[in-house]
Protein backbone atom coordinates (compact mmCIF):
# COMPACT_ATOMS: atom_id res chain seq x y z
CA UNK A 1 0.00 0.00 0.00
CA UNK A 2 1.40 3.28 -1.02
CA UNK A 3 2.13 5.81 2.13
CA UNK A 4 2.17 9.38 2.16
CA UNK A 5 4.09 12.02 4.76
CA UNK A 6 2.34 15.04 5.71
CA UNK A 7 4.03 17.52 7.68
CA UNK A 8 2.54 20.95 8.92
CA UNK A 9 5.62 23.23 10.80
CA UNK A 10 5.18 26.19 13.10
CA UNK A 11 7.88 28.42 12.97
CA UNK A 12 9.31 30.80 15.92
CA UNK A 13 11.02 33.84 14.94
CA UNK A 14 12.53 36.03 17.36
CA UNK A 15 11.87 39.80 16.39
CA UNK A 16 14.50 42.75 16.41
CA UNK A 17 12.80 44.95 18.85
CA UNK A 18 15.28 46.74 20.72
CA UNK A 19 13.53 45.71 23.87
CA UNK A 20 11.14 42.87 25.28
CA UNK A 21 7.22 42.59 25.16
CA UNK A 22 6.34 43.28 27.53
CA UNK A 23 9.07 45.50 29.67
CA UNK A 24 11.84 47.09 28.61
CA UNK A 25 14.79 44.78 28.98
CA UNK A 26 17.20 44.41 26.11
CA UNK A 27 17.08 41.94 23.54
CA UNK A 28 20.78 41.46 22.57
CA UNK A 29 21.67 38.39 21.87
CA UNK A 30 24.36 37.09 24.15
CA UNK A 31 25.78 38.77 27.60
CA UNK A 32 26.23 37.59 31.55
CA UNK A 33 23.49 35.21 31.72
CA UNK A 34 20.54 36.65 33.96
CA UNK A 35 21.27 40.42 33.51
CA UNK A 36 19.02 41.07 31.17
CA UNK A 37 15.85 40.23 33.24
CA UNK A 38 13.24 42.62 35.06
CA UNK A 39 10.53 42.08 37.62
CA UNK A 40 8.20 41.96 34.82
CA UNK A 41 9.81 39.63 32.78
CA UNK A 42 11.12 37.35 35.86
CA UNK A 43 6.98 36.92 36.96
CA UNK A 44 7.20 38.77 40.36
CA UNK A 45 3.60 39.73 42.04
CA UNK A 46 2.47 42.77 41.56
CA UNK A 47 3.69 43.62 37.99
CA UNK A 48 1.95 44.13 34.90
CA UNK A 49 2.89 43.94 31.15
CA UNK A 50 2.58 46.75 28.46
CA UNK A 51 2.60 45.75 25.27
CA UNK A 52 6.06 46.50 22.83
CA UNK A 53 4.11 48.16 19.47
CA UNK A 54 7.20 47.61 17.80
CA UNK A 55 5.60 44.05 17.94
CA UNK A 56 2.73 44.45 16.53
CA UNK A 57 4.03 46.50 13.92
CA UNK A 58 6.39 43.52 13.07
CA UNK A 59 3.84 41.32 12.67
CA UNK A 60 1.46 42.98 10.63
CA UNK A 61 3.63 43.65 7.89
CA UNK A 62 4.87 40.34 7.71
CA UNK A 63 0.73 39.24 7.78
CA UNK A 64 0.53 41.70 5.01
CA UNK A 65 3.15 40.20 3.14
CA UNK A 66 1.84 36.77 2.85
CA UNK A 67 -2.04 38.00 2.27
CA UNK A 68 -2.95 37.01 6.09
CA UNK A 69 -6.12 38.74 6.97
CA UNK A 70 -5.51 41.69 9.62
CA UNK A 71 -7.55 40.83 12.89
CA UNK A 72 -7.68 44.49 13.74
CA UNK A 73 -8.93 43.69 17.24
CA UNK A 74 -7.47 40.86 18.79
CA UNK A 75 -6.82 39.52 22.36
CA UNK A 76 -3.68 38.12 24.20
CA UNK A 77 -4.37 34.57 26.19
CA UNK A 78 -2.30 32.62 28.65
CA UNK A 79 -1.09 29.27 28.27
CA UNK A 80 -0.57 27.65 32.02
CA UNK A 81 2.51 25.19 32.16
CA UNK A 82 5.22 24.29 34.76
CA UNK A 83 8.60 24.15 33.06
CA UNK A 84 12.06 26.12 34.44
CA UNK A 85 12.32 28.06 31.59
CA UNK A 86 8.93 30.07 31.97
CA UNK A 87 9.78 31.71 35.48
CA UNK A 88 5.84 33.19 35.40
CA UNK A 89 4.41 29.49 34.81
CA UNK A 90 2.68 31.13 31.81
CA UNK A 91 3.47 31.93 28.53
CA UNK A 92 1.29 35.23 27.38
CA UNK A 93 0.09 34.15 23.59
CA UNK A 94 -2.33 34.06 21.43
CA UNK A 95 -4.94 31.24 20.85
CA UNK A 96 -8.56 32.26 20.20
CA UNK A 97 -7.98 36.05 18.36
CA UNK A 98 -4.47 35.68 17.14
CA UNK A 99 -3.19 38.70 15.08
CA UNK A 100 -2.72 37.30 11.41
CA UNK A 101 -5.12 34.50 9.90
CA UNK A 102 -5.57 32.46 6.59
CA UNK A 103 -2.29 33.72 4.64
CA UNK A 104 -0.10 31.80 1.71
CA UNK A 105 3.59 31.54 0.68
CA UNK A 106 3.92 30.52 -2.42
CA UNK A 107 7.38 27.49 -3.42
CA UNK A 108 9.04 26.20 -6.27
CA UNK A 109 8.69 28.85 -8.12
CA UNK A 110 5.12 29.27 -7.52
CA UNK A 111 3.96 25.31 -8.59
CA UNK A 112 2.69 24.75 -4.80
CA UNK A 113 0.91 26.84 -2.50
CA UNK A 114 1.40 26.53 1.51
CA UNK A 115 -1.38 27.44 3.10
CA UNK A 116 -0.74 29.68 6.39
CA UNK A 117 -2.97 28.88 9.22
CA UNK A 118 -2.43 31.90 11.60
CA UNK A 119 0.74 34.00 13.28
CA UNK A 120 0.62 34.84 16.30
CA UNK A 121 2.54 37.00 19.09
CA UNK A 122 3.82 35.68 22.04
CA UNK A 123 6.86 36.12 24.85
CA UNK A 124 9.70 33.64 24.96
CA UNK A 125 10.95 31.32 27.48
CA UNK A 126 14.40 30.92 28.93
CA UNK A 127 17.09 28.90 28.17
CA UNK A 128 17.96 25.83 29.74
CA UNK A 129 22.00 25.11 29.93
CA UNK A 130 22.49 21.26 30.75
CA UNK A 131 25.81 20.73 32.39
CA UNK A 132 28.05 17.72 33.92
CA UNK A 133 27.11 15.94 36.80
CA UNK A 134 22.76 15.97 35.79
CA UNK A 135 23.03 19.73 36.91
CA UNK A 136 20.65 22.11 34.53
CA UNK A 137 21.16 26.01 34.91
CA UNK A 138 18.80 28.47 33.61
CA UNK A 139 19.05 31.83 31.96
CA UNK A 140 16.22 33.89 31.93
CA UNK A 141 17.96 36.71 29.75
CA UNK A 142 15.89 35.52 26.82
CA UNK A 143 12.50 35.50 28.69
CA UNK A 144 10.06 37.63 27.11
CA UNK A 145 11.68 38.20 23.96
CA UNK A 146 9.02 39.30 21.48
CA UNK A 147 8.14 36.18 19.03
CA UNK A 148 5.94 35.37 15.98
CA UNK A 149 4.80 31.72 15.45
CA UNK A 150 3.92 31.22 12.27
CA UNK A 151 1.58 28.38 12.28
CA UNK A 152 0.65 26.46 8.40
CA UNK A 153 -1.66 23.98 7.36
CA UNK A 154 -0.17 20.30 6.88
CA UNK A 155 0.75 21.00 3.34
CA UNK A 156 4.14 19.88 3.12
CA UNK A 157 5.07 15.97 1.38
CA UNK A 158 8.92 16.31 2.05
CA UNK A 159 11.68 17.73 3.66
CA UNK A 160 12.50 19.82 0.88
CA UNK A 161 9.82 21.59 0.56
CA UNK A 162 9.71 22.58 4.51
CA UNK A 163 12.97 23.66 4.12
CA UNK A 164 12.52 25.76 0.86
CA UNK A 165 9.51 27.63 2.50
CA UNK A 166 11.58 28.33 5.71
CA UNK A 167 14.34 29.88 2.96
CA UNK A 168 11.69 32.18 1.47
CA UNK A 169 10.41 32.74 4.39
CA UNK A 170 13.08 33.85 6.03
CA UNK A 171 14.13 35.89 2.94
CA UNK A 172 10.89 37.94 3.48
CA UNK A 173 11.74 38.52 7.13
CA UNK A 174 15.15 39.73 6.50
CA UNK A 175 13.70 42.05 3.85
CA UNK A 176 11.31 43.87 5.97
CA UNK A 177 14.30 43.97 8.58
CA UNK A 178 11.70 42.31 11.37
CA UNK A 179 14.09 39.80 12.74
CA UNK A 180 17.83 39.18 12.06
CA UNK A 181 16.72 35.29 11.65
CA UNK A 182 20.28 33.31 12.88
CA UNK A 183 19.22 30.06 13.28
CA UNK A 184 22.11 29.42 15.03
CA UNK A 185 21.63 32.03 17.70
CA UNK A 186 17.86 30.26 18.23
CA UNK A 187 16.22 33.41 16.59
CA UNK A 188 14.41 31.25 13.95
CA UNK A 189 13.80 27.95 15.00
CA UNK A 190 11.08 25.75 13.97
CA UNK A 191 8.56 22.59 15.20
CA UNK A 192 7.83 19.63 13.07
CA UNK A 193 4.36 18.27 12.63
CA UNK A 194 4.70 14.98 10.96
CA UNK A 195 2.33 12.00 10.73
CA UNK A 196 1.89 8.95 7.72
CA UNK A 197 -1.61 8.30 6.13
CA UNK A 198 -2.81 6.01 3.17
CA UNK A 199 -2.74 7.94 -0.05
CA UNK A 200 -5.92 10.32 -0.29
CA UNK A 201 -6.69 8.36 3.50
CA UNK A 202 -7.45 10.43 6.67
CA UNK A 203 -4.23 11.56 8.78
CA UNK A 204 -2.70 9.76 10.50
CA UNK A 205 -1.26 10.41 14.54
CA UNK A 206 1.42 12.83 14.56
CA UNK A 207 4.08 13.41 16.20
CA UNK A 208 6.05 17.29 16.72
CA UNK A 209 9.48 17.53 16.80
CA UNK A 210 10.67 20.20 18.79
CA UNK A 211 13.24 23.34 18.60
CA UNK A 212 15.18 22.69 15.00
CA UNK A 213 17.24 25.48 14.99
CA UNK A 214 19.34 24.75 11.05
CA UNK A 215 17.95 23.53 7.69
CA UNK A 216 20.21 20.57 8.30
CA UNK A 217 18.58 19.20 11.85
CA UNK A 218 14.99 19.91 10.09
CA UNK A 219 16.14 17.30 6.95
CA UNK A 220 17.61 15.02 8.72
CA UNK A 221 14.35 14.87 11.60
CA UNK A 222 12.06 14.75 9.18
CA UNK A 223 13.87 11.69 7.48
CA UNK A 224 14.55 10.21 10.92
CA UNK A 225 10.49 10.27 11.97
CA UNK A 226 9.17 8.99 8.93
CA UNK A 227 11.35 6.09 8.59
CA UNK A 228 10.20 5.50 12.06
CA UNK A 229 6.85 6.01 11.87
CA UNK A 230 6.61 3.42 8.43
CA UNK A 231 8.77 1.08 10.63
CA UNK A 232 6.19 1.06 13.57
CA UNK A 233 3.31 0.89 10.95
CA UNK A 234 5.11 -2.19 8.99
CA UNK A 235 5.26 -4.22 12.21
CA UNK A 236 1.45 -3.31 13.04
CA UNK A 237 2.18 -0.99 15.96
CA UNK A 238 0.44 1.87 17.17
CA UNK A 239 2.04 5.63 16.36
CA UNK A 240 1.86 7.32 19.78
CA UNK A 241 0.70 11.13 19.81
CA UNK A 242 4.24 13.04 21.32
CA UNK A 243 6.76 15.63 21.65
CA UNK A 244 9.99 14.54 20.48
CA UNK A 245 13.24 16.22 20.82
CA UNK A 246 15.97 15.83 18.32
CA UNK A 247 19.82 14.93 19.07
CA UNK A 248 21.85 16.43 16.64
CA UNK A 249 24.66 14.28 17.64
CA UNK A 250 22.94 11.15 17.67
CA UNK A 251 21.15 12.00 14.40
CA UNK A 252 17.91 11.22 16.12
CA UNK A 253 14.55 11.79 17.59
CA UNK A 254 13.95 10.79 21.98
CA UNK A 255 10.38 11.06 23.24
CA UNK A 256 10.01 14.13 25.55
CA UNK A 257 6.53 14.04 26.53
CA UNK A 258 3.03 13.13 25.58
CA UNK A 259 1.59 15.48 23.11
CA UNK A 260 -1.07 18.19 24.93
CA UNK A 261 -3.91 19.68 22.97
CA UNK A 262 -5.16 22.23 23.53
CA UNK A 263 -6.97 21.94 27.19
CA UNK A 264 -3.99 20.79 28.91
CA UNK A 265 -2.64 24.09 28.40
CA UNK A 266 -5.79 25.19 30.44
CA UNK A 267 -5.99 28.66 27.89
CA UNK A 268 -7.92 31.69 29.51
CA UNK A 269 -8.11 35.39 28.37
CA UNK A 270 -5.11 37.51 29.56
CA UNK A 271 -6.16 39.73 32.52
CA UNK A 272 -3.81 42.10 32.18
CA UNK A 273 -4.00 42.94 28.95
CA UNK A 274 -6.93 44.67 27.00
CA UNK A 275 -8.22 43.93 23.73
CA UNK A 276 -5.17 45.05 20.88
CA UNK A 277 -7.49 47.45 18.75
CA UNK A 278 -4.99 48.23 15.12
CA UNK A 279 -7.00 51.55 13.28
CA UNK A 280 -7.61 51.64 9.64
CA UNK A 281 -4.85 54.79 9.89
CA UNK A 282 -2.23 52.58 11.42
CA UNK A 283 -2.97 49.74 9.39
CA UNK A 284 -2.32 51.66 6.19
CA UNK A 285 1.13 53.22 7.52
CA UNK A 286 2.16 49.96 7.86
CA UNK A 287 1.07 49.15 4.69
CA UNK A 288 2.98 52.10 3.33
CA UNK A 289 6.56 51.03 5.07
CA UNK A 290 6.37 47.78 3.48
CA UNK A 291 10.07 48.09 1.28
CA UNK A 292 10.83 46.14 -1.52
CA UNK A 293 11.12 42.42 -1.43
CA UNK A 294 13.58 39.98 -2.75
CA UNK A 295 11.17 38.65 -5.19
CA UNK A 296 10.17 42.57 -6.61
CA UNK A 297 13.71 43.24 -6.50
CA UNK A 298 14.97 39.96 -8.93
CA UNK A 299 11.79 41.24 -11.56
CA UNK A 300 12.96 45.02 -11.77
CA UNK A 301 16.57 43.65 -12.17
CA UNK A 302 16.35 41.69 -15.36
CA UNK A 303 13.19 44.06 -16.13
CA UNK A 304 15.40 47.24 -15.89
CA UNK A 305 19.01 46.46 -15.99
CA UNK A 306 18.68 43.70 -18.44
CA UNK A 307 20.71 41.47 -15.64
CA UNK A 308 20.85 37.56 -16.36
CA UNK A 309 18.68 35.95 -13.56
CA UNK A 310 21.43 33.47 -12.19
CA UNK A 311 23.06 37.57 -11.73
CA UNK A 312 20.21 38.53 -10.24
CA UNK A 313 19.44 35.88 -7.82
CA UNK A 314 22.80 35.77 -6.48
CA UNK A 315 22.69 39.69 -5.37
CA UNK A 316 19.11 39.61 -4.04
CA UNK A 317 20.16 36.51 -1.53
CA UNK A 318 21.15 39.62 0.70
CA UNK A 319 19.57 42.95 1.14
CA UNK A 320 22.96 44.12 1.46
CA UNK A 321 24.01 42.90 -1.71
CA UNK A 322 20.89 44.96 -3.25
CA UNK A 323 21.70 48.09 -1.65
CA UNK A 324 25.70 47.52 -2.57
CA UNK A 325 24.54 46.77 -6.44
CA UNK A 326 22.34 50.11 -6.50
CA UNK A 327 24.83 51.86 -4.60
CA UNK A 328 27.63 50.98 -7.12
CA UNK A 329 25.59 50.91 -9.97
CA UNK A 330 24.33 54.78 -9.32
CA UNK A 331 27.86 55.86 -9.27
CA UNK A 332 29.17 54.08 -12.37
CA UNK A 333 26.33 54.12 -14.23
CA UNK A 334 27.24 50.98 -15.19
CA UNK A 335 24.56 47.96 -14.13
CA UNK A 336 25.85 45.15 -16.04
CA UNK A 337 29.37 45.68 -14.84
CA UNK A 338 28.38 46.18 -11.08
CA UNK A 339 26.57 42.88 -11.25
CA UNK A 340 29.22 41.26 -12.86
CA UNK A 341 31.82 42.36 -10.13
CA UNK A 342 29.38 41.33 -7.30
CA UNK A 343 28.83 37.97 -8.48
CA UNK A 344 32.58 37.39 -9.28
CA UNK A 345 34.96 39.27 -7.25
CA UNK A 346 33.01 40.78 -4.47
CA UNK A 347 31.57 36.90 -3.72
CA UNK A 348 35.29 35.48 -4.44
CA UNK A 349 36.54 37.75 -1.78
CA UNK A 350 33.42 36.91 1.14
CA UNK A 351 34.17 33.24 0.69
CA UNK A 352 37.91 33.76 0.81
CA UNK A 353 38.25 35.46 3.64
CA UNK A 354 35.33 34.36 5.25
CA UNK A 355 33.35 37.87 5.99
CA UNK A 356 30.22 38.13 6.78
CA UNK A 357 27.83 39.17 3.65
CA UNK A 358 25.30 40.97 5.41
CA UNK A 359 27.51 43.20 7.03
CA UNK A 360 29.92 43.95 4.82
CA UNK A 361 30.25 47.56 4.15
CA UNK A 362 31.96 49.68 1.40
CA UNK A 363 32.44 53.05 0.02
CA UNK A 364 30.38 52.75 -3.28
CA UNK A 365 32.04 55.37 -5.12
CA UNK A 366 35.48 53.34 -4.99
CA UNK A 367 34.36 50.46 -6.93
CA UNK A 368 32.30 52.50 -9.23
CA UNK A 369 35.86 54.51 -9.85
CA UNK A 370 37.06 51.35 -11.05
CA UNK A 371 34.05 50.44 -13.13
CA UNK A 372 34.62 53.30 -15.09
CA UNK A 373 37.95 53.18 -15.20
CA UNK A 374 38.22 49.50 -17.26
CA UNK A 375 35.53 50.35 -19.21
CA UNK A 376 37.16 53.39 -20.52
CA UNK A 377 40.41 51.66 -20.87
CA UNK A 378 42.39 53.34 -18.26
CA UNK A 379 43.27 49.92 -16.59
CA UNK A 380 42.79 46.42 -17.34
CA UNK A 381 40.81 43.58 -16.43
CA UNK A 382 43.82 42.18 -14.14
CA UNK A 383 44.68 45.70 -12.65
CA UNK A 384 40.98 45.83 -11.93
CA UNK A 385 41.05 42.52 -10.14
CA UNK A 386 44.08 43.79 -8.17
CA UNK A 387 42.99 46.92 -7.15
CA UNK A 388 39.29 45.45 -5.96
CA UNK A 389 40.66 43.18 -4.15
CA UNK A 390 43.11 46.27 -2.39
CA UNK A 391 39.47 48.38 -1.73
CA UNK A 392 37.78 45.38 -0.06
CA UNK A 393 40.77 43.83 1.92
CA UNK A 394 42.12 47.31 3.14
CA UNK A 395 39.60 50.21 2.23
CA UNK A 396 42.45 51.27 -0.47
CA UNK A 397 42.25 54.29 -2.53
CA UNK A 398 42.26 53.12 -5.88
CA UNK A 399 42.92 56.50 -7.74
CA UNK A 400 46.02 56.99 -5.53
CA UNK A 401 46.82 53.00 -5.51
CA UNK A 402 46.71 52.77 -9.40
CA UNK A 403 48.94 55.99 -9.74
CA UNK A 404 51.94 54.80 -7.33
CA UNK A 405 51.95 51.42 -8.45
CA UNK A 406 51.64 53.08 -12.19
CA UNK A 407 49.18 50.72 -12.96
CA UNK A 408 47.53 52.54 -15.85
CA UNK A 409 47.26 51.10 -19.34
CA UNK A 410 50.24 51.81 -21.70
CA UNK A 411 48.54 53.32 -24.91
CA UNK A 412 51.49 55.27 -26.08
CA UNK A 413 52.22 53.88 -29.62
CA UNK A 414 55.88 54.29 -29.40
CA UNK A 415 56.54 52.40 -26.28
CA UNK A 416 53.94 49.53 -27.72
CA UNK A 417 55.93 49.47 -30.98
CA UNK A 418 59.24 48.65 -28.63
CA UNK A 419 57.64 46.14 -26.72
CA UNK A 420 56.32 44.81 -30.46
CA UNK A 421 59.99 44.82 -31.61
CA UNK A 422 61.65 42.97 -28.54
CA UNK A 423 59.22 40.18 -28.20
CA UNK A 424 59.13 39.45 -32.02
CA UNK A 425 63.06 39.92 -31.96
CA UNK A 426 63.10 37.52 -29.26
CA UNK A 427 60.20 35.12 -30.45
CA UNK A 428 61.49 34.86 -33.86
CA UNK A 429 60.91 31.19 -34.47
CA UNK A 430 56.67 31.78 -33.40
CA UNK A 431 57.01 34.63 -35.71
CA UNK A 432 57.87 32.81 -38.50
CA UNK A 433 55.61 30.37 -37.45
CA UNK A 434 52.56 32.82 -37.59
CA UNK A 435 54.08 33.98 -41.39
CA UNK A 436 53.58 30.69 -42.13
CA UNK A 437 49.68 29.92 -41.50
CA UNK A 438 49.77 28.75 -37.39
CA UNK A 439 48.02 31.75 -36.24
CA UNK A 440 47.35 29.75 -33.10
CA UNK A 441 51.23 31.29 -31.84
CA UNK A 442 49.39 34.88 -32.24
CA UNK A 443 48.34 34.43 -28.47
CA UNK A 444 51.46 33.52 -27.35
CA UNK A 445 53.24 36.16 -28.94
CA UNK A 446 50.42 38.86 -27.40
CA UNK A 447 51.39 37.65 -24.11
CA UNK A 448 54.71 37.84 -24.48
CA UNK A 449 54.36 41.80 -25.88
CA UNK A 450 52.11 41.90 -22.49
CA UNK A 451 54.62 40.74 -20.29
CA UNK A 452 57.35 42.81 -21.70
CA UNK A 453 54.30 45.89 -21.10
CA UNK A 454 54.41 44.31 -17.12
CA UNK A 455 50.36 43.99 -18.09
CA UNK A 456 50.14 47.41 -18.48
CA UNK A 457 49.05 47.21 -22.26
CA UNK A 458 46.29 48.15 -24.12
CA UNK A 459 45.43 44.86 -24.89
CA UNK A 460 43.59 46.08 -28.27
CA UNK A 461 46.23 48.30 -29.60
CA UNK A 462 48.54 45.99 -28.76
CA UNK A 463 46.79 43.27 -30.36
CA UNK A 464 46.57 46.02 -33.41
CA UNK A 465 50.44 46.93 -33.40
CA UNK A 466 51.68 43.33 -33.68
CA UNK A 467 49.35 41.88 -36.42
CA UNK A 468 50.76 45.12 -38.12
CA UNK A 469 54.08 44.49 -37.26
CA UNK A 470 53.44 40.35 -38.49
CA UNK A 471 52.19 41.12 -41.65
CA UNK A 472 54.47 44.07 -42.54
CA UNK A 473 56.85 41.15 -41.51
CA UNK A 474 58.77 44.07 -39.71
CA UNK A 475 61.43 42.62 -37.29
Amino acid sequence: MTRQMVIGIEVHAELNTKSKIFCGCSTVFGGDTNTKVCPVCSGQPGVLPKLNEAVVERAVKLGLVLGCTINQSCKFDRKNYFYPDLPKAYQISQLYFPICTNGKLEIDAGKKTIGIREIHIEEDAGKLIHAQGGKTFIDYNRAGVPLLEIVTNPDFESANEVTTFIEKLREIMLYLEISDCKMQEGSLRADINLSIRDIDGELGTRTETKNLNSLRAITHAIEYEKERQLDIIKSKGKIVQQTRRWDEEKNESFPMRSKENAQDYRYFPEPDLQTLVISNEWLNEIKQSIPELASEKRERYVREYGLPANSAEIICASKNLTKLFEDIAQKSGEPIETANLITGELMRFINETDTQIDTFVIDSDKPGFLINSVVQGVINRSVYKEVLWQVFANNADPQKYIEEKGLKVVSDDNAIIDAVKKTIAENTEAANNFKAGKEKVFEFLMGQVMKNLKGKGNPAVVKDMLLKTLKENYV
